[in-house]
């Protein structure tokens, strides 16, 4: 099974969420091909009504914690309440900035 099918399961397991996305952006950075080391979540739910932003990232990276032990080296979270969802136009995930890290990084 995919990092990226785990993740999936984990979250929607956890937080019930009315929409999930969740995106490999590996081929975005300076990884081995198949390395799937870096990802986006966007995480639509009730869950994190209430919730700072920070204690909605916490709340994600804890129900990752095994991927983050073996092999996940980033994980971008957007984490919005439907309500959140709604005002934004029920729209995408921000697009993740270019990758500058290893060999990409300018000299």
């Amino acid at each position: 099974m995919s990092r990226k099918v785990r993740i999936q399961e984990s979250l929607t397991t956890a937080l019930k969420p009315m929409h999930l996305e969740v995106s490999d952006e590996s081929h975005m950075h300076n990884v081995p091909e198949g390395a799937e080391s870096h990802f986006k979540v966007l995480a639509v739910s009730e869950v994190f009504a209430g919730d700072k932003l920070i204690d909605r990232h916490r709340r994600v990276n804890a129900l990752v914690r095994d991927e983050l032990a073996s092999g996940l080296h980033a994980l971008a979270i957007h984490a919005w309440t439907p309500q959140e969802w709604f005002d934004k136009g029920g729209g995408e995930a921000p697009t993740s900035p270019e990758c500058l890290g290893g060999s990409k990084q300018a000299e």
